[in-house]
């Protein structure tokens, strides 16, 4: 019975507990590093982007409208856009997702 109760003892682990720790820790850290911190930052240059749109700003939404701002409406955080000649479309502010290249078409 003594020697089932010493082999059990030498099957367990020995000091496991804190490297699995620092094991965890290094992981966690590698993950923020190069995935939550980058798109932290990205969300962060969108905001600022989306805060920074002034009237006349030429824009692009989510869903691929291309337009220039012709009012901004901060109340319910929205902008009318210009689409075409007398066409204008209320949207969301944060449904503008980039600027749009200024064309020479008209």
């Amino acid at each position: 019975m003594k020697a089932m109760f010493i082999l059990l003892q030498a099957a367990q682990p020995q000091g496991g507990g804190m490297s699995f720790l620092i094991m965890m820790a290094v992981i966690f850290a590698i993950m923020w590093f190069f995935m939550i911190r980058p798109q932290q930052k990205k969300q962060k240059e969108i905001q600022n982007f989306r805060n920074s749109i002034t009237v006349g700003s030429q824009v692009v939404t989510a869903g691929g409208l291309y337009g220039t701002v012709k009012s901004i409406e901060d109340a319910d955080n929205t902008l009318m856009i210009e689409v075409a000649r007398d066409v204008r479309v209320k949207v969301d502010r944060n449904s503008v997702f980039a600027t749009a290249p200024v064309s020479d078409k008209a």
